[in-house]
Parts: structure tokens; C-alpha cells; sequence
């Protein structure tokens, strides 16, 4: 039974996994890598599943320039290599708890609760210009299913109240022109349907 710290590989002789191994899994700290070589986790296991703090990476790709490939190990300048794209809690292989999501170019795109590697729970959601678009709940992977504030690209709030599988469904609704910076709705929302203040 394999004990101690060990090194797995694939057939290509490449690097598959290294870390702690208790009675025959992978139990404690380790990597896993892609059989390209590239790194895909590395974090905490129990019982050979993923289970404490960990992070995921993107795998590394070839990019196309004017037709010809690039050899991304050559090339880090260009490349996005070993670029987190979750870093949290898992449990039973699975997020689980607190996390953070990141696009391929490092910028947070998601922070807050997860079940079953679904958003589950308060979380926030930001736009690529590391704006915050939302504030709220989440349900199973659904987006926007509770409370929550969404925002415009402005920052203003734009609705606040409930959301159900992701659509306004009761709460404030005030809607800007951002040509000429003036608010072109303002009103309430009812099980989805928009209800003008007068």
C-alpha cells in the first residue's frame, strides 16, 4: 500500500500527480498535472478526493497566430500559463463552501458560496472591468435567484428586491440612459412585470 509522498505518471511519461499518499490515496497535499504537462489543481485531499483548500488552473492551449501554432511552454510572454481559474473549499471532489472564479485573464469574475460545484448562497458577480454587475443569492446554480442588487456598468444601482431563476421578479427598477445620463424608467417590478411610478 502506497504510503509517503509519491509521483505519479502518464504513459507519455509525463507528470500526472504529485503528493501525499495514506493507505493507498491520495490523502494530504498535492498537484495534479494535464498530460500535456500543464497544471491542473493543486490543494488538499482526503480519501483520494479533493477536500479542503484548493486551486483550480486553466490548461494550457496553443494559440494560433496567422495560422502557424505557438509552443505555449516557449512562449510565457504570450501565453496564459498556470492561470488560477477557482480558488476555494472543496469537498467530495467538489466546491464546496467559500471560492473565487477568475476568467483566463486572471480578472475575478465570481466570489461567494458553492454546493455540489454549483454558486449556491450569497456570492457577487463582476464585469471584466472589475466592476461589481451583482450583489445576491444564488440557488443551485442559478443566477440571481433570491435577494440581491444588480448594478449598471456605471456602478449605479439599477434593481434591488428578488430575483427568480435569474429575472427581476419583485422590487425597484431604475433604468438610465447613459448617452445622456437620465433615467428613462423608474418604477417597480412585479412577479416580473414592470409597473411605472407615476
Amino acid at each position: 500500500m502506497r504510503n509517503g509522498k509519491i509521483k505519479e505518471y502518464f504513459e507519455n511519461k509525463k507528470l500526472k500527480f504529485i503528493g501525499e499518499y495514506l493507505n493507498g490515496l491520495r490523502n494530504g497535499k498535492g498537484k495534479e498535472y494535464g498530460d500535456d504537462g500543464s497544471l491542473i489543481f493543486k490543494g488538499e485531499y482526503l480519501n483520494g478526493k479533493r477536500n479542503g483548500k484548493g486551486k483550480d488552473f486553466y490548461k494550457k492551449y496553443k494559440l494560433e497566430i496567422n495560422g502557424d501554432y505557438l509552443d505555449d511552454s516557449k512562449n510565457e510572454d504570450i501565453y496564459k500559463i498556470d492561470k488560477i481559474k477557482f480558488e476555494g473549499e472543496y469537498l467530495n471532489n467538489k466546491r464546496n463552501g467559500k471560492g473565487k472564479e477568475f476568467d483566463f485573464d486572471g480578472d475575478l469574475i465570481y466570489e461567494g458560496n458553492y454546493l455540489n460545484d454549483l454558486k449556491d448562497g450569497k456570492g457577487k458577480e463582476y464585469s471584466k472591468d472589475k466592476e461589481i454587475l451583482f450583489d445576491g443569492e444564488f440557488l443551485k446554480g442559478d443566477r440571481w435567484n433570491g435577494k440581491g442588487i444588480e448594478y449598471d456598468v456605471n456602478g449605479y444601482i439599477e434593481f434591488e428586491g428578488e430575483y427568480f431563476k435569474g429575472k427581476r421578479w419583485n422590487g425597484i427598477l431604475q433604468e438610465y440612459d447613459m448617452d445622456n445620463d437620465a433615467i428613462i424608467f423608474k418604477g417597480e417590478i412585479k412577479e416580473g412585470k414592470k409597473i411605472e411610478n407615476n
